[in-house]
């Protein structure tokens, strides 16, 4: 039985489009550590499929086709987040607005465990860097979330 590479065990893999996706390959590195994994071009030199790894979590990327898939910045909004766990959100955060994201977010602890932190990137997507504090229950979370949102 062919198994699943091991990059695809245990996610849900997110695919984005980059108008310039060779640029977003150098961006990525710089901003969040990403290591590519491998590229295949078209017969025009943009990318049709490419991996990268991003703190341990496989992200396909390439040009859009312009038939099914478009870019963030073409919509005028993001239709989705990346969401990357990491140790230090604050570090990770400082690094990627070095590197040319937009902070949209500072730090900041969530009432589901999380301190949370979000950049939008040069591309248009949206990234939301995450460290772990405390591991509650579904209630908890619920309990919290709605003492929040009545305020």
């Amino acid at each position: 039985m062919v198994k699943r590479p091991k990059r695809y065990l245990n996610a849900v893999v997110p695919h984005i489009y980059v108008d310039g996706a060779h640029a977003a390959v150098s961006f990525y590195r710089r901003a969040f550590g990403a290591a590519e994994l491998f590229r295949i071009l078209k017969a025009d030199g943009r990318i049709l499929h490419a991996e990268l790894t991003i703190y341990g979590a496989t992200v396909m990327l390439g040009d859009p086709d312009d038939r099914l898939y478009g870019e963030p910045r073409l919509v005028g909004r993001c239709t989705a987040s990346l969401h990357l766990f990491v140790d230090d959100n604050a570090a990770a955060m400082a690094r990627a607005v070095d590197a040319g994201c937009e902070q949209i977010q500072a730090p900041v602890d969530m009432f589901y465990g999380a301190s949370s932190a979000s950049v939008r990137d040069p591309f248009g997507h949206v990234w939301i860097l995450l460290t772990w504090k405390e591991d509650l229950d579904p209630r908890e979370m619920e309990r919290r979330a709605q003492s929040v949102f009545s305020q």
